[in-house]
Order: structure tokens, then C-alpha cells, then sequence
């Protein structure tokens, strides 16, 4: 798994994984911790698509989906653009903590531990109000 660095993003794809969700997640994540500033010009379809060494459609897809989120604006001409909309980027800062708090109360919730038991750990390592 290599990491690529494009238009101030970076990427590590790997091939067991779907490509179009990496992508799209990985962007949506230097839009979240702002690698990428509002209003920002993104790479194109093919600069990203040549960058990365995947077909030119998966980052279509990919880019389709973020427009449809708002994330992102095509302007016929200029190219794709990051939201100027600063709500919307903390809309998904958030989105994307709760998916992660999720996930790792589900990996120890799978492990047996209770939510007590998730809170006292929580509490010695430093990540929860005492």
C-alpha cells in the first residue's frame, strides 16, 4: 500500500478494498481536517485518476458522490471546488467522529466488554470528562 500525495491530499489505496470508497472517504477526511481549505480546487478527474493509477471513472464516482453531499462544486470550465460553506465540512467532521465512536464501541461491545467497562477505559487513558 503505497501513499500518494495529490493536490495536498494524501492517499493509501489498497487493492483488496473498493477503490471509489477509499477515495471518497479519504477525501472526505482532508476536507474534515481541513488539508484541503474551503474553496479549495481540487485535481481533476484524470490528474487524481493519473496520480493514483486507478481508472478515470472510479474517481468520477467518487467525486460525483461528494458533490452530492455539497462537499464539493463543479463549475462547467473551472473545475471542482471544496465548499465555501463551512457548516456543511463540520456536518461531516462530525458525521465521520460518531461513524468512528461506532465502530469502536461495536469492536468492544464484539470483544465482550460492557459499557462500563468501555467508560473505565475510556476514563484511564485520558478521553473521557472524570
Amino acid at each position: 500500500m503505497n501513499e500518494v500525495t495529490v493536490g495536498g491530499m494524501r492517499f493509501a489505496l489498497d487493492l483488496s478494498q473498493p477503490l471509489y470508497e477509499q477515495v471518497l472517504k479519504q477525501i472526505r477526511s482532508s476536507i474534515a481536517k481541513g488539508e484541503i481549505a474551503l474553496g479549495e480546487k481540487i485535481p481533476s478527474v484524470r490528474e487524481m485518476a493519473q496520480a493514483l493509477m486507478i481508472n478515470p471513472n472510479t474517481v468520477m464516482r467518487a467525486y460525483q458522490e461528494l458533490d452530492r453531499e455539497q462537499l464539493t462544486g463543479t463549475r462547467r470550465g473551472q473545475g471542482t471546488f471544496i465548499t465555501t460553506d463551512a457548516d456543511k465540512v463540520k456536518a461531516i467532521r462530525y458525521r465521520l467522529a460518531e461513524e468512528a465512536v461506532d465502530e469502536f464501541f461495536a469492536k468492544l461491545s464484539s470483544l465482550g466488554f460492557t459499557a462500563s467497562e468501555i467508560a473505565a477505559i475510556l476514563r484511564s487513558r485520558g478521553g473521557a470528562e472524570q
